[in-house]
């Protein structure tokens, strides 16, 4: 009953084949390699500028609007302009979303690169690999989840209900930056691993008296894929809500990924200007949440989902701006 009220409106079509994501993963390969070589620190050391940054991330978003283009055309040729529009409009949504919840995780990336001193260039570097890390991990926990919500349908209720805690909890402690080093997660990294407070250049890993020891780089990079883990509970539940569909799932996720790096460089020359967001994400979490948990009482139109995500982000960084005191602590 459940996953029939979520796919009511929409044909339970899953558009994907070996071919199409064949086609998809070698593209993703294809866009790191260029990242990888084109999208470069500059020479001594200096941070990326705003300019490089916004450039770059318009390019990222330009491949998406690119890629959608081309999903259209094929499923227009193969299943007709009605399931094209309908995917797309699925595609545009769960990128949306994605792109703003990923909004909280570079604000923690920013945290833990200020704790640890990391300097821009290592910053490049640690992102690389923690792109590349979440890419493996979504991928894997998209699939999982696609085969919960085809299993047990009832599955979407809990995200929802998970959605809706995670969108109160964070409008209540949205101004509670905990320090990375006395985080539980560093803790325990720091119980169970050979970890140094020496650093050794741009390597992970050092050795003192025949022993290897992880640098404090290395705890940055794990403590920057941990993260992302995290913060996908929230955000791959979320665009369950939009499709259930796994090449969609999987296409809008990992294209937002994508464009992750040049989003952070943008972001952290423009984060205490739009100090407003976290309230902005929190609010997307519990319209998502209780979407989910509506399902079987109230479809929302996907067109009503995409407005609402895209006015709230709108309407947050405006107030940002203009009221650069709003929401803020006296000190």
């Amino acid at each position: 009953m459940l996953f029939a009220a979520a796919t009511s409106l929409t044909p339970n079509i899953a558009i994907g084949s070996p071919m199409l994501y064949a086609v998809f993963f070698a593209m993703v390969v294809g866009l790191l390699l260029v990242d990888f070589f084109t999208f470069k620190t500059p020479k001594h050391g200096q941070s990326v500028s705003l300019k490089q940054a916004g450039i770059w991330s318009a390019i990222w978003v330009g491949v998406s609007v690119l890629f959608a283009g081309g999903l259209w055309w094929y499923i227009n040729q193969n299943f007709g302009s009605a399931l094209a529009n309908q995917k797309v409009g699925e595609f545009f949504t769960g990128y949306l979303l994605e792109k703003s919840l990923a909004v909280d995780n570079v604000f923690v990336w920013l945290m833990i690169f200020a704790a640890f001193a990391v300097t821009p260039a290592m910053q490049r570097k640690i992102l690389l690999y923690g792109v590349l890390g979440a890419i493996i991990m979504r991928t894997v926990m998209i699939f999982a989840g696609a085969w919960l919500v085809t299993e047990f349908s009832w599955i979407l209720y809990v995200f929802g209900a998970f959605l809706l805690y995670t969108g109160v909890k964070m409008w209540q402690n949205h101004d509670e930056q905990e320090d990375p080093k006395q985080s539980g997660l560093y803790r325990l990294l720091k119980k169970h691993l050979k970890v140094t407070d020496e650093s050794n250049g741009e390597k992970f890993t050092l050795v003192k008296n025949g022993v290897k020891y992880f640098t404090p780089l290395a705890v940055v990079l794990i403590l920057v894929e941990l993260s992302d883990v995290i913060f996908a509970v929230d955000s791959i539940p979320a665009i369950f809500a939009v499709t259930t569909d796994p090449f969609i799932v999987l296409t809008a996720n990992l294209l937002a990924i994508l464009g992750l790096r040049a989003m952070f460089f943008l972001l952290s020359g423009l984060a205490d200007k739009f100090h407003l967001l976290p309230y902005a994400l929190s609010v997307i979490l519990v319209f998502i949440g209780t979407k989910m948990l509506l399902l079987d009482v109230f479809h929302v139109p996907m067109a009503i989902s995409l407005g609402f995500i895209a006015s709230v982000l709108t309407v947050t960084a405006i107030l940002s701006v203009k009221f650069p005191n709003l929401g803020k602590k006296a000190p």
